[in-house]
């Protein structure tokens, strides 16, 4: 079966290759297309699902970022912050002519689509955070913290899975051995040695262990640009990194928030769940 997206790339401010995923939708189509922003120690392919469902109706930009999936590795490991992902993705939007897109963000890709309303929100056609807020929880920072730039590799695919499962079986208590498995494909890929690997450089996390480094200062103010714009906020409803507190902050300065909890999932759902497409359809339904 032929691929339903095409490999494309473009050159980072820096001069390094990147990689994203290009989902065309369908032939003629001029809905707003939606720009999907990973998190962490993810890439591209974990809003696979995602983008082929809404690639039925709009085109979908997938990016890899810096140092993860096809995308070139730095070889200063301090750009390996949100501040500097945002400017590729401004490069890439600038060459590609995007002046108007939905973002959907996890986690880190959450914190990213904050930062690129800061810069000129009026681009921004709605929005969906995928389980973060412009607050970050510190027992969620240290939990992460805790696993990103272990380096481990396994013999098979099997083995990488129930690794997954002893790291983060807590954030999804349900999933069964061929859920894990479907992680581990999303986030790990065959090394050059034929072992599983995590695919992305390990040197991310160096600058994310430095205070300060996760997330930028008063995410608040990068919040409050987007005021007004239909907003989709996902919940785990085990997660760590967003409080309560945090969510009612966010309906107060945008009464448009509408919130999902995607039960008995923490940091971060895969939004693949029922409850986040449906909520993730509803959205997207309200822009043309």
């Amino acid at each position: 079966m032929a691929a339903s997206y095409d490999d494309c790339s473009w050159t980072s401010p820096d001069g390094l290759t990147l990689h994203y995923r290009d989902y065309p939708g369908p032939e003629g189509g001029t809905r707003t297309p939606v720009l999907c922003l990973h998190g962490l120690t993810r890439n591209a392919r974990d809003f696979a699902d995602l983008a082929q469902h809404i690639a039925q109706t709009r085109r979908v930009i997938v990016p890899d970022m810096r140092g993860r999936g096809m995308s070139d590795y730095a070889p200063d490991p301090e750009t390996y912050n949100p501040l500097t992902y945002v400017a590729d993705v401004e490069k890439l939007l600038a060459e590609r002519g995007l002046t108007r897109f939905v973002s959907i963000g996890t986690s880190m890709g959450g914190l990213m689509t904050m930062l690129l309303a800061q810069a000129d929100a009026d681009r921004i056609a709605a929005v969906v955070l995928n389980d973060i807020g412009p607050v970050i929880e510190p027992a969620g920072l240290e939990r992460i913290s805790g696993y990103v730039g272990q380096g481990r590799s396994y013999p098979t695919w099997i083995h990488a899975a129930r690794s997954l499962c002893e790291v983060h079986g807590e954030a999804f208590p349900d999933y069964t051995l061929e859920d894990w498995l479907d992680m581990a494909k999303r986030i790990m890929v065959v090394s050059q040695n034929g072992r599983i690997s995590y695919d992305y450089d390990m040197a991310i996390a160096e600058p994310f262990a430095k205070p300060g480094n996760a997330a930028p200062a008063d995410l608040w103010s990068a919040f409050e640009t987007l005021a007004g714009k239909p907003m989709l906020l996902v919940i785990g409803e085990l997660s760590d990194l967003i409080s309560p507190a945090t969510v009612e902050r966010m309906r107060e300065l945008n009464p448009r928030l509408e919130t999902v909890t995607v039960p008995r999932v923490g940091h971060a759902p895969t939004l693949d769940e029922p409850e986040a497409r449906a909520a993730i359809d509803a959205l997207l339904a309200g822009v043309e």
